[in-house]
C-alpha cells in the first residue's frame, strides 16, 4: 500500500478523516502523531550528514559567522537612542551604514548557498524514502491515522511514534551523501523541509544557551548561610 500523503499534508489529511465527527468515531484502529521534520531531525544519517558539511565548509562557517557579527554591531550603530529599536528615521540618517549592512546579508547568503544545497540534498534523500519508512510503522502499529502534533489539541505522549520512525529510518538509510551531482535541483518540499530542520535546529541552540545562561546565573549568585 503506498502512502499518497505529503509531508506537509497532515492538516488537510486532519480535516477529511473527521468530516465533521470526532475522529475516534470513525477510525477504529491506532491513532498517532509525529512530524516528519522531527523524524528527520533526529535520523542519524541527517546528523553524521551536517557534521560532515560543518567540516568541509568550517572556513564559510567561520566567514558567515564573522559576517553575522559584523552586521550586528553596524545595525546596533544605527540605533542611537540605543532603545533596542531599530525606527525608520533612525536608518535614513546613516544611509551609508544600511548599506554596508546589506552587502553583508547579501555576503551572507552567498557563502550559505553551498552549505545549503548539501543540507538539502542530504535532506531529500531522507524524504525519498520517509513514505517507505512511515508506511513501515504504520503496519508494525497498525495505525489508522497519523498526525502532526499541530492538528491536534491534545494526546498523550504514547501517540507519539516519532522514536519508531527514527529507529526505521536509521535502519533503511544508514547514510546519506552531502555532494549533489552536477546540475542537481532540490525539489520544493525539500528546501521547504530544510528550512524546518534548520528552525527546530536554531530553537534547540536556543534553548540550551538560555538553559546554560540561567545555570551560570545561578551559580554566580552568594549561596545563603
Amino acid at each position: 500500500m503506498k502512502t499518497t500523503t505529503k509531508l506537509f499534508a497532515a492538516a488537510a489529511l486532519a480535516g477529511a478523516a473527521v468530516s465533521g465527527t470526532p475522529v475516534a468515531a470513525q477510525v477504529t484502529g491506532a491513532i498517532a502523531t509525529s512530524s516528519p521534520e522531527a523524524v528527520i531531525v533526529r535520523s542519524q544519517a541527517r546528523i553524521n550528514a551536517y557534521q560532515q558539511i560543518e567540516q568541509q565548509y568550517a572556513s564559510q562557517i567561520q566567514q558567515i559567522r564573522t559576517l553575522r557579527q559584523e552586521a550586528a554591531t553596524l545595525q546596533q550603530s544605527l540605533d542611537t537612542n540605543s532603545d533596542g529599536q531599530l525606527t525608520q528615521a533612525e536608518a535614513q540618517a546613516n544611509p551609508s551604514v544600511v548599506q554596508q549592512i546589506q552587502q553583508k546579508e547579501e555576503q551572507i547568503q552567498q557563502a550559505s548557498q553551498p552549505i545549503v544545497l548539501a543540507q538539502t540534498y542530504a535532506i531529500e534523500q531522507l524524504i525519498n524514502d520517509y513514505s517507505n519508512v512511515q508506511q513501515q510503522v504504520v503496519q508494525q502499529k497498525n495505525i489508522q491515522l497519523l498526525l502532526t502534533p499541530e492538528a491536534v489539541q491534545w494526546a498523550p505522549d504514547t501517540l507519539n511514534v516519532t522514536a519508531d520512525l527514527v529507529n526505521v529510518m536509521n535502519q533503511r538509510v544508514s547514510s546519506v551523501q552531502i555532494t549533489p551531482p552536477a546540475n542537481w535541483r532540490p525539489r520544493q518540499e525539500s528546501l521547504q523541509t530544510q528550512q524546518a530542520v534548520s528552525q527546530i535546529l536554531l530553537g534547540v541552540a536556543q534553548q540550551q544557551a538560555a538553559q546554560q545562561a540561567a545555570q551560570q546565573q545561578q551559580q554566580a549568585q552568594p549561596s545563603g548561610r
